[in-house]
């Protein structure tokens, strides 16, 4: 039984995947990145520490993994980028191969995944970043995190949800966030993407905020980030662990699984022109789950949490008509979503589904319906904007949701769970 507190307030991709290891060794037959402590000098460059016109925004670290990380960033002109890497016991090296053998390269973003790191060890990285004619170099600074550790005893996460590009939201949501094993970006980081050049400062530097500072990124799609004519190009600047938009990971006590929950009103509506396949997408999903849900580390996790950008639950459930979808209207929550993934989410005994969507925060306890209980954030605006901070210990599952002037608008509490 969770205990719950209410506060006062209410690839398809244009680039390579770029690779490396980080001990010496190979990926995937791919190629061998140096390492100083065999090579017995040093590898890091003299490029100096200050990201200029040549590096567009900061080196984002996205999906985290306990063997390695993600590191995207944005470039002014056709240049090539290497990734450099420290270790806290005096280990370091450089890693930037593709499986053609080329460095990673590109006129707009450069993507390099680090493999081969140590589960629950801290790592500092910088891109580096040359322009193809050899005229600029540029590093940006170190930046430290710690890979995930499926064996860890605790597990720290943050939530922001909803920003839609609003800049006074987002710089207060980075100034209050604490550092954390991870953020995860629940959806709608934007409006639409009606504008092409919208994309790079909102993924990659939104607001002008480094916000993957001590916290590596994770990102759920929302219903707003594939909407607009310019929306299939986000997948060539967001990561995932798995390269695909749903996925799951362990992180100490905590299993995750993060869904797609697509649009908010069916595939054939007109305002989509065509464009979208959710229902197909929702029941891939529906296939992948009862596979994740069957393997120990996610069975046998003492915390089970969902993330989804629509809940699967709501306070009023009434079917929407085509007519009213074609007046405005849109699903508060996504019952096609859940109508293929409930079996399997109760069979996994989810504790809770976070979500946001609504703009509006709301706690939904689980029922003997729904065994699982719906958790939902607020936002854009600063009024009504949310984080979530969440601790997995031992004996707790401990979530709290906070608007930004710091008051704690959902406090909530699980037990571990026995093995399935």
């Amino acid at each position: 039984m969770n205990s719950h507190v209410s506060g006062n307030s209410s690839p398809l991709v244009k680039r390579r995947g770029f690779i490396g290891t980080v001990a010496g060794g190979l990926v995937a037959g791919v190629g061998r990145v140096a390492s100083a402590q065999q090579a017995g000098n040093t590898v890091v460059s003299e490029v100096p520490t200050s990201p200029g016109p040549l590096m567009r925004t900061p080196a984002v670290l996205m999906a985290p993994r306990h063997d390695g990380v993600e590191v995207v960033w944005a470039v002014s002109k056709l240049s090539r980028g290497k990734v450099e890497w420290k270790n806290d016991s005096g280990g370091s090296g450089v890693a930037g191969a593709d499986h053609f053998g080329f460095v990673p390269q590109g006129d707009e973003i450069l993507r390099v995944r680090l493999d081969g790191m140590q589960p629950g060890t801290t790592y500092q990285i910088r891109a580096i970043t040359e322009s193809a004619d050899g005229k600029d170099h540029e590093a940006s600074p170190w930046k430290k995190f710690r890979t995930l550790d499926p064996a860890a005893s605790s597990s720290s996460f943050v939530v922001w949800n909803d920003t839609h590009q609003n800049e006074e939201t987002i710089r207060k949501l980075h100034a209050v966030t604490p550092p954390a094993d991870f953020l995860l970006w629940n959806g709608d980081t934007c409006n639409n993407w009606d504008d092409e050049a919208w994309l790079i400062p909102t993924l990659l530097q939104p607001a002008g905020q480094d916000v993957s500072t001590e916290r590596p990124l994770f990102l759920v799609w929302g219903n707003h980030d594939v909407r607009g004519k310019w929306a299939f190009k986000v997948p060539e600047m967001v990561a995932t662990p798995e390269g695909r938009p749903y996925y799951a990971f362990r992180n100490g006590p905590l299993a995750v699984i993060c869904l797609h929950t697509g649009e908010d009103k069916p595939d054939s509506h007109p305002s989509f022109g065509g464009r979208v396949a959710f229902d197909i997408l929702r029941r891939q999903q529906a296939e992948w789950l009862k596979e994740t849900i069957a393997r120990p580390e996610f069975r046998d996790a003492p915390y089970r949490i969902v993330f989804c950008h629509i809940p699967l639950r709501w306070t009023e459930e009434a079917d929407v008509s085509s007519a009213d979808y074609g007046s405005g209207s849109y699903d508060s929550f996504s019952r096609a979503s859940r109508a293929v993934w409930h079996d399997s989410l109760a069979a996994w005994k989810t504790q809770v589904v976070i979500s946001g969507h609504t703009h509006s925060s709301a706690w939904l306890p689980a029922t003997a319906e729904f065994p699982y209980a719906q958790l939902v954030g607020g936002g854009p605006k600063t009024d009504a904007a949310t984080w979530i901070e969440g601790q997995a210990s031992p004996s707790s599952l401990l979530i709290v949701m906070k608007n930004l002037a710091g008051e704690i608008v959902e406090h909530v509490e699980f037990p571990a769970l026995a093995k399935i």
